[in-house]
Parts: structure tokens; C-alpha cells; sequence
């Protein structure tokens, strides 16, 4: 599943590491790749730079390496009780900047498989999330060629409204031309302020546009969760009332995707 926006800061890589926390709370066996050279899933699972095999030196070695020979364990795994981490699996491949080297505006249909080619025969895993540049450049392109589905993640806002749209033409013409197994999984509304009359009218838009699209519950924009992803926490094992919440949202939205 590829976690996708077109446009930036949007929160597309907080929604990512929440669905991951409530991976690992449930016990769904979850891979993260960290495509967005930023590599901001890596720093925030609790996996040290330098760790493991990035994913742009994977993607370059595509035809000749095993992608669970590569993963990182994700240091979240340890707030687990010691009972449960010896069955517990949240596996990270790591970005970095050298997966910037892919993502050109003019990918060749070769290299657009790559991740595909890393991904086949791989077992052990109920759910790989796909963390994508905010582009539609050669990374997006490459994570969309070896999804089956695309989770988008908007903004009430205006331009973040517009861009949803974009993209979810975009992934219709891809789907047609390279991917006829991808679909659209849904979109989730992150950051949204009860008390903006302006967040209140782009909701409404989002429900006419998105229709049965559009997930559940909204994610509110929420005081603590950049200090969890600055501590780099699972919010599961976050204390207090609005972190709590914010778990219980990522829970219903995961419910929904597995």
C-alpha cells in the first residue's frame, strides 16, 4: 500500500507511522519502505541512520537483492511487553538520499518494476506500507508499479482538495497504463480544526467529491503528535488523553485497510 500525496506537508508520512503503530499494537506483521528521500519513516520508527540497506542502493541492485535480507528492525518493537516482541514484526527498509536518484520525471517502464522485482516471493508480512515522495515523479511511480493499492492523504484545505483530485486521476492513468492490479484505498483527512469554519465548508467538499472514498474518523489536528514523532514514539505507547485518541483514530483507519 502506498501512502501517497501530490502535495506537500499534508502529513502523508504521520499517517504512515500511525497505521504502523497500530500494526505493531495488533500484531499485523507490517514492512514500512521509506521512499521519500527525506527518509523521515526511518528517524521516526526508531531506526538509527546508517542501519541496514537504503532503499535507493536496493532499488539499484534490484535483479540481485533479497529485500529481508535488508530490513531493519523498528526500535518501536521494544516499548512492547518482553512477552511479545519475539513474535512481534515491524520491519523497516531505510531511505536516504540516494533514492533520489530515481525520481526523475522521465522513468523508464524498466525501472519503474524495480520495487516490484525486490517485492516478489516475499512472505511473512500481512501489510508493507510504501512511505512516497510528494510527487509524481519516478519514486511515486515506482511504489504505485508495486502496490495494489494507494492510500491518500489530504488536507482540508483548498489546494490540498485540488491536489487529491490530481492524484486521484493520476491513479486512474497509471492503473490503465502500468499497474492494472492498483486501486484507490481511500482518503484520509489529517489535521483538521474543529473550530475552522474553513476546514468545516472543505470537509463538506471532500464528502460531495470522495464520497464512500473518504475514510473515517477524521484525523484531528492534534498538539502532541510532533512531539511523539520528534521522540520518535509509537502513539500507542504515548501518554495521556489526546495521544490515546489519536491511537483509537489510527485503530479504525487500520480496521478499514486490513
Amino acid at each position: 500500500m502506498s501512502v501517497s500525496s501530490l502535495k506537500g506537508g499534508v502529513g502523508k508520512t504521520s499517517v504512515t507511522m500511525g497505521l504502523a503503530s497500530a500494526a505493531l499494537q495488533r500484531g499485523v506483521r507490517t514492512l514500512v519502505i521509506d521512499l521519500d528521500p527525506h527518509a523521515d519513516s526511518t528517524t521516526g520508527l526508531a531506526v538509527s541512520r546508517g542501519a541496514g540497506t537504503e532503499a535507493g542502493q536496493l532499488l539499484r541492485d534490484a535483479k540481485k537483492a533479497q529485500v529481508t535480507e535488508h530490513t531493519v528492525r523498528s526500535g518501536w518493537v521494544d516499548f512492547l511487553p518482553e512477552e511479545e516482541r519475539a513474535e512481534a514484526v515491524l520491519d523497516v527498509v531505510p531511505g536516504s538520499a540516494l533514492s533520489a536518484t530515481f525520481d526523475r520525471p522521465d522513468i523508464r517502464p524498466r525501472d519503474m518494476r524495480r520495487l516490484r522485482t525486490l517485492l516478489e516471493g516475499v512472505t511473512g508480512y500481512d501489510l508493507v506500507l510504501v512511505d512516497c515522495p510528494p510527487s509524481l515523479a519516478g519514486l511515486t511511480r515506482i511504489a504505485w508499479a508495486a502496490s495494489t493499492q494507494v492510500l491518500l492523504v489530504a488536507e482540508p484545505s483548498l489546494f490540498s482538495v485540488a491536489g487529491t483530485e490530481r492524484t486521484m486521476r493520476a491513479i486512474r492513468m497509471f492503473s490503465n497504463e502500468y499497474a492494472p492490479q492498483l486501486t484507490q484505498a481511500g482518503v484520509v483527512v489529517n489535521r483538521a480544526r474543529a473550530d475552522s469554519a474553513e476546514h468545516e465548508y472543505r470537509l463538506l467538499e471532500m464528502e460531495r467529491l470522495y464520497k464512500d472514498k473518504l475514510m473515517l474518523p477524521v484525523l484531528e489536528e492534534n498538539a502532541y503528535w510532533q512531539q511523539i514523532q520528534g521522540a520518535a514514539y509509537p502513539v500507542h505507547h504515548w501518554p495521556g488523553d489526546q495521544a490515546r485518541d489519536l491511537a483509537k483514530s489510527f485503530d479504525q483507519l487500520l480496521r478499514q485497510l486490513v
